[in-house]
């Protein structure tokens, strides 16, 4: 039986959210832009949703935005600020270790004539506050750093940062996507302008994702797709209201159970690091431990290629980092950017935990990698003989 320690590629739906989701396919079927009594109906059970969604990270309903996916709102907010923003400077400004979703975004704002800094970390994978300061320039419209990192899980000091931009009247945006679920989230605590949020990483559906835009910024937004005058004209489409209700649902679940949830899940990644850690040895775990999510835990096994070790421990669904870059052969653009050392650097192995993971799971998982690794490294010219 395959034990699934990816969470954070993926999640498994939760019962509840797809019980939640089910009339939506088959009994409530009408367009919520219809103006007939089945099409009010499902406007109404989306605004509730909207309500919903909102309330869970702090905002008012008329802040949110459904998109299709957290790529798309990242893309949304990225590319819609730096065009509204335009006439006022074409300076941004990202980090080295954002998702795939943020860093093409600005690949492709350079391709348009925008000038991009991608700040360092340091070697726990944090941004230094210093490098944001003297990255900003008169002309800076717009800075973009993910509040935990999918690879390490580290939790970025995206307040500070809110704090410095909003001085010089800079938009702040956060990748949120893994952060949602597994700590407490709150814009106006954050400070920032926009939020990205994903379903399918909540223990909910797959294509659905929710853009948070602050009510200031949200009227001179310019949207992406463009057509009927849903998502208050931002996001043109008939809204997939099925996975509307899905989304909704995984955060009426995480506001109802977050700090049990986290305990949970920490207490398994304490006893999958401990036990490896005490049991094998040569193993070092990749970024801040103590300020990173409860559900990640990147660790480089000394003397082993990560993908031969997934081949001999393939009943452990795991990955070598970002899903989204799992047909690249390249190195991971975070560990590098963290100075991993070069021999670990093929030996990292992202496990990510979740929801209905068990201890008997986490232990099985172990002794199946204790198992592993010890085969490989025998195998192994670089271990000390």
């Amino acid at each position: 039986m395959p034990i699934y320690l990816d969470y954070s590629a993926t999640t498994p739906m939760d019962p509840a959210v797809f019980e939640a989701m089910r009339p939506y396919f088959v009994e409530k079927y009408a367009n919520p832009s219809s103006i007939h009594s089945l099409g009010r109906a499902i406007r109404d059970d989306l605004e509730k949703a909207r309500e919903t969604v909102a309330k869970s990270i702090g905002a008012e309903a008329h802040e949110i935005i459904f998109t299709a996916s957290g790529s798309e709102s990242d893309n949304m907010a990225i590319r819609g600020t730096a065009e509204l923003f335009r006439d006022k400077g074409k300076h941004i400004i990202t980090s080295s270790i954002e998702h795939k979703a943020v860093l093409e975004s600005f690949k492709l704002l350079e391709k348009q004539g925008f000038e991009v800094t991608y700040l360092p970390v340091d070697t726990n994978g944090i941004v230094p506050l210093d490098a944001v300061k003297n990255a900003i320039r008169k002309d800076t419209t717009l800075i973009s750093i993910m509040l935990v990192n999918n690879e390490i899980g580290t939790i970025q000091p995206v307040r500070e940062i809110s704090d410095i931009a909003k001085k010089q009247g800079i938009i702040v945006h956060t990748d949120a996507v893994q952060a949602m679920g597994k700590m407490k989230i709150d814009v106006g605590e954050l400070g920032v302008d926009l939020l990205t949020i994903s379903g399918h990483k909540l223990c909910g559906p797959k294509g659905i994702g929710a853009l948070y835009i602050d009510e200031n910024l949200k009227n001179d937004f310019k949207p992406l797709v463009v057509g009927g005058a849903q998502e208050y004209g931002l996001r043109a489409g008939t809204e997939s209201v099925p996975n509307i209700i899905g989304l909704a649902e995984s955060c009426a679940i995480i506001m109802k159970n977050l700090e049990k949830e986290k305990a949970h899940i920490k207490s398994l990644r304490d006893l999958f690091e401990h036990r490896l850690i005490e049991e094998l040895g040569d193993v070092n775990i990749n970024g801040d431990i103590e300020k990173r999510v409860c559900s990640i835990s990147n660790i480089a096994f000394r003397y082993v290629e990560a993908e031969a070790l997934m081949i001999y421990a393939e009943d452990i669904c795991c990955s070598t980092g970002s899903a989204c870059s799992s047909e690249s052969v390249d190195a991971s653009h975070v560990l590098y950017a963290i100075g991993v050392n070069p021999v670990d650097l093929h030996g990292a192995i992202r496990f990510s935990f979740g929801r209905f993971n068990t201890e008997e799971e986490v232990n099985r998982a172990v002794d199946i990698l204790k198992e592993s690794v010890e085969k490989l490294r025998a195998m192994s010219p670089l271990v000390n003989r």
